[in-house]
């Protein structure tokens, strides 16, 4: 959530600025803004509404200015008007401050900035900062100076980027809690909250860690703690083409995304199946192999879809491994005092590896003594660096907010771990054949999945006006029931709830009439007939059914007024074939009702603020 980008250079700087700005966009927001400073002054453009809209007002304007910084902005404090957007400047009108995150004692420094006759514009606690930095700037005259006495004060989470007419050669950005990277290139910087608004600039980054504040030149860098320490800083180069964040002659992401997800689980499998040991190879794990075998408990925490996933994590690990899992929501895991053990391994689960809440999690797990391990596709992501190892999922980027290749490559990384630690402790080797085998086909049984396409599209122009739906199914597939609940509810804004089909009787049997339409995933597995009797309940209640079944299952013919038809696979896998025609449900249903599907309302790609 929120989108930060700066630039100081040789080049005109409000270009680059706003092509990052169009590269943020799918992190969600609802205002935009720009910063430069132009012939000694401070100059602020900012609206609420889109990126486009900030560009359709400033297109008849061309600034000299080498230096900016620009921000999208989902709102937390204020509502999304053209005042609360950021950039916002001092009392004096000297600095221009933009912030990612939330100031939680912004209303104490408020008061005392009130009694030294300090006015505010707008609603936001990021005014508030930027007024502190710039009362200490005018005793220090020294803004990195001003900048780090500030953050010593401040409590919560921020990624922020300042600079001032006193001092047009540099940027002064810190972080914690939220990403900052910097973009290293030839007599020129660029910083972003996220490296795609970098790669058609540069592939050289430097990441910031927590505490951690940079001064910023054309040509150089210097990175201290808020507490002066001086500290140095490697460079990394980026595995991120500007291909790869590109639509690529699809209409959206989120449509490419689902296309991609043969390509993207090829990729986190590649390397990692042992077919004729029956086993996994995962290096990221290597150094934690003894822990793993030896640990009497797993906790795998995780918010939204990777929570969805890890509870499919969760049936993988604990019937293949014979390990007890729990599933606990981020949000919730460090504010109930969980009891920990040394020796339990906590797995945190996310696609960009930035979720506040899963950073808390992990944190308040490492304070307790357990081990911390990560499983993320964003390469350098601040969860990726605070674990003690883990595994990248390797999708590729991910832009639409609306997650989707990530939650299948998650699952496969589970079956992955799953394999791994069950041969650890005596899985059979033929067993363990069978899973591996199964894996390697999961890529092209995605292929004919995704071959539902039409089939799909008939059932949204039946449906497209209901107001409620509801997913169910059993074992494995009721988090499938979950997640496809929760992508409808996200980009078409209906209402849909997932279940446990046996939970059915117990409450949202009220609800099913003619005008309700049931989503159940019904492969012919051991749970089949069950979910078959729960078919049946509906269908004497009137509920109009839809089914996601096998291609030899013609049973279920009778009973469902629409069957999509995926392959079969093992239960463990099934969630990363029948969620396929989940997802083009959710995605063709959007279309049909006219919605935003890449940035749908209120929502943001990555949750850097609790």
């Amino acid at each position: 959530m929120c989108g930060i980008i700066g630039y100081i250079g040789f080049k005109q700087s409000l270009p680059i600025l706003m092509e990052g700005l169009r590269r943020l966009e799918y992190r969600g927001y609802d205002s935009t803004g720009v910063a430069l400073i132009e012939n000694g002054k401070i100059v602020v453009s900012k609206k609420a509404g889109k990126v486009s809209e900030l560009q359709s007002e400033l297109k008849n304007y061309s600034s000299p200015s080498t230096i900016g910084i620009g921000h999208t902005r989902w709102a937390t404090h204020g509502a999304p008007t053209d005042a609360n957007a950021h950039p916002h400047k001092d009392q004096n009108g000297t600095i221009a401050l933009i912030h990612n995150g939330i100031i939680e004692n912004y209303q104490t420094i408020k008061k005392k900035l009130l009694a030294e006759g300090h006015t505010f514009q707008s609603e936001t606690d990021t005014e508030i900062l930027s007024h502190f930095i710039g009362s200490l700037y005018e005793k220090t005259n020294d803004l990195f100076t001003a900048t780090r006495l500030a953050l010593t004060e401040v409590e919560g989470a921020y990624a922020i980027l300042i600079i001032s007419s006193k001092e047009k050669d540099k940027i002064i950005a810190a972080r914690k809690g939220s990403p900052l990277v910097i973009g290293v290139g030839e007599n020129e910087m660029f910083i972003a909250s996220d490296a795609t608004a970098l790669i058609s600039h540069t592939k050289k980054v430097v990441y910031l860690e927590d505490g951690e504040i940079v001064q910023i030149s054309n040509n150089s860098f210097i990175t201290k703690t808020i507490t002066d320490e001086e500290i140095e800083k490697q460079v990394h180069e980026l595995d991120l083409s500007f291909e790869q964040i590109e639509k690529s002659g699809y209409d959206h992401f989120m449509l490419k995304e689902i296309y991609e997800q043969p390509d993207s689980l090829t990729n986190s499998l590649r390397g990692r199946v042992l077919l004729e040991e029956g086993d996994a190879k995962l290096g990221g794990l290597e150094q934690v192999s003894d822990l793993l075998k030896n640990t009497n408990r797993i906790i795998i925490t995780s918010c939204g879809t990777s929570w969805h996933s890890s509870l499919v994590g969760e049936y993988i690990i604990e019937q293949l491994a014979g390990i007890p899992v729990e599933v606990e929501y981020a949000s919730e895991f460090r504010y109930r005092d969980p009891v920990i053990n040394k020796n339990d391994v906590i797995l945190a689960v996310s696609q960009s590896g930035e979720t506040a809440d899963t950073i808390a999690a992990i944190r308040e797990a490492k304070r307790k003594g357990a081990t911390a391990l990560g499983i993320v596709n964003a390469v350098g992501s601040s969860i990726a660096r605070e674990t003690a190892a883990g595994v990248y999922i390797h999708a590729g980027p991910e832009i639409g907010v609306a997650s989707t290749k990530a939650f299948t490559s998650q699952v496969a990384v589970f079956g992955l771990i799953g394999l791994l630690l069950g041969r650890q402790r005596g899985l059979q080797i033929d067993k363990g054949r069978i899973i591996a085998s199964e894996l390697l086909s999961l890529p092209d049984k995605i292929k004919k999945a995704l071959q539902s396409a039409d089939e799909v599209k008939q059932i949204v122009n039946e449906f497209k006006d209901s107001s409620h739906f509801l997913f169910l199914g059993r074992g494995t597939n009721f988090p499938t029931a979950l997640e496809g609940a929760l992508k409808l509810k996200e980009i078409s804004y209906i209402h849909a709830e997932g279940y446990p089909a046996a939970e059915m009787k117990h409450g949202p049997i009220a609800l099913i009439d003619n005008k309700m339409p049931v989503v159940f995933i019904a492969p012919k597995d051991m749970l089949y007939e069950k979910v078959m009797s729960n078919i049946q309940e509906v269908r004497a209640r009137g509920g109009r059914i839809i089914a996601i079944a096998n291609e030899d299952d013609h049973e279920i013919d009778e009973f469902a007024e629409f069957v999509i038809r995926v392959p079969r696979t093992l239960s463990y896998f099934g969630p990363i074939i029948n969620i396929i025609p989940l997802q083009l449900l959710a995605y063709y249903m959007a279309l049909a009702r006219n919605c935003n599907v890449d940035q749908p309302r209120n929502l943001a790609k990555s949750v850097t603020v609790e």
